[in-house]
């Protein structure tokens, strides 16, 4: 069962906070009441001998204690809130599940998103209350696909309005093919479609819009990667993975609404494989 993360966080976050305020309102005024109560019992005992005065210390912590749900929530209220506001509205960690942004980005990489690139969105229901910039050709965004709940990573190949069409590995763009080159070849792993189909992987420098950068695909054309042709429409944008023939993308479940992105992936900061390995820094740097 895949968590709901901001709704945790969210409810964590009221929670604790409301514990607090009530605390504030109801129960605090009393705690007060009670701790000026045994200074007053204790008035002739001076400051210096309250530090050694035993019976004045118990009196004084019991009297100021308070409740273990009390002194837990205002304990991680504010942490639980500072990440609130930081994941939901700044930035946004995410960890890499697939290879179907390689070579780009790997299995175990950890990137940071920013959350309002793409325009402040409120927490949990994602409607955007103000506008910043918006998505352009070449960017790599995270987003829930129709119907999935789950988050995806993929690169924007196409804008509302654009024509696409992939054909036999080649990807057009409004009527003209997307400039690309050979850069190396790679040997397939066992599992992978190239290697069932005793295929060659293929990586190729793409060139859309201003955005450059590597895709690899077979050198036999997987079933999505064969022949296809849509036209985005208005309020949605056309998704594709960066390792074409190993990748579910807008070729299977069409076009992602503006309402289901999440923001856009910005850089690498780590690569973790496992819990028992050992994290590296060395793929750090921007996408």
């Amino acid at each position: 069962m895949d968590l709901n993360l901001p709704l945790i966080l969210f409810l964590a976050t009221a929670f604790t906070g409301v514990v607090w305020l009530i605390d504030l309102a109801f129960f605090r005024a009393d705690r007060l009441k009670a701790v000026s109560g045994v200074e007053q019992q204790f008035a002739s005992v001076s400051a210096e001998e309250k530090k050694e005065h035993v019976a004045y210390q118990s009196a004084i912590e019991a009297a100021a204690k308070e409740p273990t749900l009390i002194e837990y929530s205002k304990s991680f209220f504010p942490v639980l809130a500072l990440v609130f506001v930081v994941r939901s509205f700044l930035f946004e960690p995410f960890q890499i599940p697939s290879e179907s942004m390689l070579p780009a980005l790997e299995v175990g990489d950890f990137i940071v998103v920013n959350k309002y690139s793409y325009g402040i969105r409120l927490p949990i229901v994602r409607t955007k209350v103000i506008d910043i910039t918006e998505p352009k050709r070449g960017d790599v965004m995270v987003f829930f696909p129709p119907g999935d709940k789950r988050y995806f990573i993929k690169r924007v190949i196409g804008l509302p309005g654009d024509k696409i069409r992939y054909s036999n590995n080649t990807l057009w763009l409004n009527g003209e093919p997307v400039p690309n080159e050979l850069l190396r070849e790679e040997y397939s792993k066992p599992g992978e479609w190239c290697f069932n189909v005793r295929g060659i992987n293929q990586v190729y420098r793409e060139q859309l819009g201003d955005k450059s950068f590597e895709a690899r695909k077979c050198s036999v054309p997987g079933s999505l990667s064969r022949e296809g042709s849509w036209v985005v429409p208005e309020g949605h944008y056309f998704m594709m993975g960066d390792n074409r023939d190993n990748s579910r993308d807008s070729r299977e479940w069409l076009f992602v609404p503006e309402q289901n992105i999440v923001g856009k992936a910005v850089a690498k900061w780590m690569h973790w494989d496992s819990f028992f390995s050992v994290p590296s820094f060395s793929r750090a740097g921007s996408l």
